[in-house]
């Protein structure tokens, strides 16, 4: 049986229904995904890290560009050294110089939880005046810890991302020769304990001290786990009761990294490179009210030789000589007296700064000026 469809509602109200649900539904796909914080981007584990490794050994296999035995004598002694635990030595007095053998020093990262077996990337460094490691490969290298214990084994082929050439006198060389890499040319022998399984406790540390980040991530654990679950000692440490079993131990850490999180603003922080000028504000900086006049003084010195002829009637021999005539200028560029309103926003604040055409050399001293003054409400950091 036909029915027919109901009719919309006529007149000025029915219409801005369909219009007000039509823009709701337009913003509700429009309106970007807020990416939300997780737990694991501002804390990590304590006692979860990598190890560094570091070793001694050879490149063997250069052609030519290796070091020079007689200004480098403690290659050609470790390669005699490896030699000998071959069975091989050297009469005495042999002139021993290997031109294709470089001594290098190999390093590494033990990633935490590593176990025996698995491979690790290392790094091949020249120590003595190897001209290039490139086309060498690395002989059989032990990796110790601080501890003096063997860890991994490194061997390999060097990737060098580099090349030079050179004749008669001249080179040219494109980026570093002397370090290398192998991927994977580590493999590890020893497992390093972790404090991971250890305890009842697992300890958060906050990758910035915070005392709002850190209560703010117990809050999200024990909304997520139960109340008492997490408790923060200090701006930096969360401390989590964790199950004792490993399987439930884990599973109760790959919950907790991905808990979502809500920071505060930052604090305001300005930081100054004083070797490049290089300035960096965030988002929470704020200007009050200040004037400011900001001037350079300028020394120019110009040296002008000049050319002393021999007075007349001098005796025989007597040549010119060249005088330096110095002339020593003093200016000061007049600095006029810029009021600089209220800024709320970072962008207001350059604005603000900007207006002033400052380089940013001079920014560092009038951001140090202003704040002493108490004018930039933000803590100054020099790198």
């Amino acid at each position: 049986m036909f029915r027919p469809r109901p009719a919309l509602a006529s007149g000025p109200s029915g219409w801005a229904a369909l219009w007000v649900v039509c823009l709701a539904l337009w913003l509700a796909a429009a309106a970007p995904l807020q990416a939300s914080t997780r737990i694991k981007d501002v804390a990590v584990v304590q006692g979860v890290r990598s190890n560094p490794l570091t070793g001694y050994g050879l490149v063997v296999g250069l052609d030519g560009t290796g070091d020079q035995a007689a200004q480098m004598p403690f290659t050609a002694q470790s390669l005699r050294n490896y030699l000998e635990q071959h069975g091989l030595s050297l009469p005495p007095g042999a002139n021993f110089q290997p031109r294709n053998v470089a001594a290098v020093l190999v390093t590494a990262q033990l990633p935490a939880f590593a176990q025996p077996g698995q491979a690790i990337d290392i790094t091949v460094s020249s120590v003595g005046n190897a001209r290039s490691l490139r086309g060498g490969t690395l002989i059989t290298t032990p990796l110790r810890g601080v501890d003096g214990q063997i860890y991994a084994l490194a061997q390999g082929n060097l990737l060098v991302g580099g090349a030079g050439a050179g004749a008669a006198g001249t080179q040219v060389v494109i980026n570093h020769l002397g370090v290398g890499r192998i991927p994977n040319g580590g493999q590890v022998e020893r497992a390093v304990a972790t404090p991971f399984l250890l305890g009842s406790t697992i300890d958060l540390n906050l990758n910035a001290a915070d005392f709002q980040t850190a209560r703010r991530v117990a809050q999200s654990i024990n909304q997520a786990k139960g109340e008492g679950t997490a408790q923060a000692l200090d701006g930096r440490l969360v401390r989590l009761r964790a199950p004792a079993d490993p399987h439930a131990r884990v599973a109760f850490m790959a919950d907790i990294e991905d808990l979502p999180l809500q920071l505060a603003p930052p604090m305001a922080r300005v930081v100054i490179n004083s070797r490049t000028g290089s300035v960096v504000m965030n988002q929470t900086v704020t200007l009050a009210p200040a004037a400011v006049a900001h001037g350079n003084l300028t020394v120019t010195i110009r040296v002008t030789p000049q050319v002393a002829m021999p007075a007349p009637f001098s005796p025989p021999g007597t040549r010119p000589v060249v005088v330096e005539q110095a002339e020593v200028q003093i200016g000061q560029e007049g600095g006029a007296l810029i009021q600089m309103p209220a800024s709320t926003q970072l962008s207001e604040v350059v604005r603000a700064l900007n207006a002033m055409g400052a380089t940013p050399m001079d920014l560092v001293s009038i951001l140090q000026a202003l704040r002493a003054a108490g004018s930039l409400r933000a803590e100054l950091e020099v790198i």
